[in-house]
């Protein structure tokens, strides 16, 4: 369910508001209107209002400029959200090299450094007594310390993901890039736990202390999340077809009449709904109830089952060696309930849905889904809304 509301876009980028994005306005203005009392009551809170947006004008170019880097490389970009801990851009694949991906996480820093400098200049040329000139002197600071905050190396920071590129172009691997800056930002995480309470035992400044403690909370908890999501791509790049396939279809008789088959099988209600024809110890492909539905009844004793058969090369097929990636890619670009399995000599080797992969997956993974929710899946089509198989198999395939 969508819990964000969409304002706007920009350069065909959707942008949305989590509603705890109210939450760190109302702390901003707070923030900045108690700086500028010396202003009066009334002049102090609309300044404080105005920073407040700022702020969140200077963190939504932020995540424009990794935006905007990425779809140079010509990746999709979903959305850029605004919401308590600031923004996120919803990058949909992962950068080709290691190079492209520094070239992406560096760019929000770089927009912020700008920012910073340009504002800089700017103050240059007002007044140092007037209200302007402390505004935009406190924006330009907000954005250094924007820059330098993301900067730190450990995921989901930037420097997170600049690290990332450094190790991967180091090791050659991605995943394992991956999992040592995520490994980074937990540690960096727990640290930050650490050191609000510190903070609130020393200073007795609980809500710095709180701030800093749910930023340790939030680092954590999204440098597991990357963790986790390469362990699931690690596995769809290294599992293939053939090991998550079932073999839920029936084998018939090309040559028998289309009214035995129906008879048989379709019209006596066979729990099975895919057929495969054979003849001459061969497969001929599968059997298209549609295609028997359209031909006349009185026709069903002339024809035989061969002359409602879709041929194995016209149907979704994938090869047994084929890895999951490659699976639900396939299903999600086609929209396609199942696809067949063909072993390499070209024999139907088996039939693979989400269900059969999700149930793969999690035995793999250990992740504890129960055979009621693979059923729902396979009854429904649709991955589990808290395991996006599909998006996470597009962005392992880069």
């Amino acid at each position: 369910m969508q819990t964000s509301w969409r304002i706007g876009s920009l350069f065909g980028i959707p942008l949305f508001l989590d509603p705890l994005w109210f939450v760190i306005l109302g702390l901003a203005t707070l923030n900045f209107g108690v700086a500028y009392q010396e202003l009066g009551s009334v002049n102090a809170w609309g300044a404080g209002v105005v920073m407040a947006l700022l702020l969140f004008a200077s963190v939504l170019l932020h995540e424009l400029g990794h935006s905007l880097a990425a779809k140079s490389q010509g990746i999709k970009v979903s959305s850029i959200t605004l919401f308590l801990f600031g923004g996120v851009a919803s990058i949909e694949e992962e950068s080709k090299t290691p190079g492209k991906a520094f070239q992406v996480a560096i760019a929000g820093p770089l927009v912020s450094i700008f920012l910073f400098l340009l504002l800089r200049l700017g103050a240059n040329v007002l007044a140092d007594t007037s209200i302007y000139y402390a505004m935009v002197t406190d924006l330009a600071r907000v954005n250094l310390i924007l820059a330098l905050f993301n900067l730190i190396p450990g995921l989901p920071l930037d420097g997170g993901q600049v690290l990332k590129a450094a190790l991967w172009k180091v090791t050659g691997n991605r995943f394992q890039a991956v999992r040592g800056a995520a490994k980074a930002g937990q540690i960096l995480g727990w640290c930050a736990i650490g050191l609000s309470f510190v903070v609130d035992y020393y200073t007795h400044e609980l809500i710095t202390g709180l701030w800093i403690l749910l930023l340790g909370w939030f680092g954590i908890r999204n440098a597991t999340s990357y963790e986790r999501v390469t362990r699931l791509q690690e596995t769809l790049l290294e599992t293939c077809a053939g090991s998550v396939m079932t073999r839920d279809f029936r084998i018939v008789d090309a040559n028998q009449s289309i009214s035995s088959f129906a008879n048989l099988y379709v019209l006596e209600g066979v729990a099975s709904q895919i057929y495969f024809a054979e003849s001459d110890g061969r497969y001929r492909g599968m059997v298209s109830i549609n295609a028997l539905r359209s031909c006349e009844r009185s026709q069903w004793e002339t024809k035989t089952v061969m002359s409602i058969v879709q041929p194995l090369t016209e149907i979704p097929y994938v090869e047994e060696s084929t890895i999951l990636a490659e699976v639900i890619n396939k299903l999600e670009k086609e929209n396609l309930n199942r696809v067949t399995v063909l072993s390499p000599a070209g024999a139907v080797a088996g039939l693979i849905d989400r269900g059969d992969i999700l149930r793969g997956v999690a035995s793999k993974l250990g992740l504890g889904i129960s055979e009621a929710e693979i059923k729902r899946v396979k009854e429904e089509n649709i991955f589990p809304s808290g395991l996006q198989l599909g998006v996470i198999a597009k962005s392992a395939m880069g």
